[in-house]
């Protein structure tokens, strides 16, 4: 095994034990969130995360046997479609509202972390299907972000969401 492959291997190590992290905490959340429709895109982060990681895993095994990078395929995230709305109210704050906020955060912010990593890793490689596979990685994570902060903002303000998501009119006509 040569050195470049070495470095890849050292890569999809920390690649697999972030995405070990982010699973673990979604499904934490996912059993422990306050909200309904919060719990739901929690397990549907887990899941799609254990995918990034059997993805890795396959990867890993390839270029450790075989010495040669697999086609792996990687799709937009199916998060979105699989948790719906969010329609759940949400009723004053409470301190469990305000820890649910803060989990929300933290998972925005491993998401970004997630994000950062492989788009610097796709920017160092030299070879175009790592490199594909790490863009398309990343545009998951924006994805998992995107809705996070969306969930963030239903969570802070239901009313608002609502409004600016529906477009209700508020004239009263």
């Amino acid at each position: 095994m040569n050195k470049e492959q070495q470095q890849t291997l050292e890569t999809l190590q920390a690649a697999i034990q972030m995405e070990k992290d982010g699973k673990k905490y979604y499904q934490q959340l996912s059993k422990t969130g306050n909200n309904e429709s919060g719990r739901k895109l929690f397990a549907a982060l887990a899941l799609e995360e254990n995918q990034h990681i059997l993805n890795f895993e396959t990867i890993y095994h390839d270029i450790e046997v075989k010495a040669e990078w697999p086609e792996v395929k990687v799709g937009p995230s199916q998060v979105g479609t699989s948790t719906g709305p969010f329609s759940q109210p949400v009723s004053g704050r409470t301190k469990s509202m305000d820890s649910e906020l803060k989990s929300v955060q933290k998972a925005m912010e491993m998401e970004n972390k997630t994000l950062d990593y492989y788009l610097t890793w796709a920017a160092t490689t030299s070879y175009p299907i790592e490199k594909r596979f790490c863009e398309a990685l990343a545009e998951q994570e924006r994805t998992h972000h995107s809705l996070l902060l969306e969930y963030f903002e239903f969570l802070k303000d239901p009313a608002q969401w609502f409004t600016l998501k529906e477009h209700q009119s508020m004239d009263g006509g």
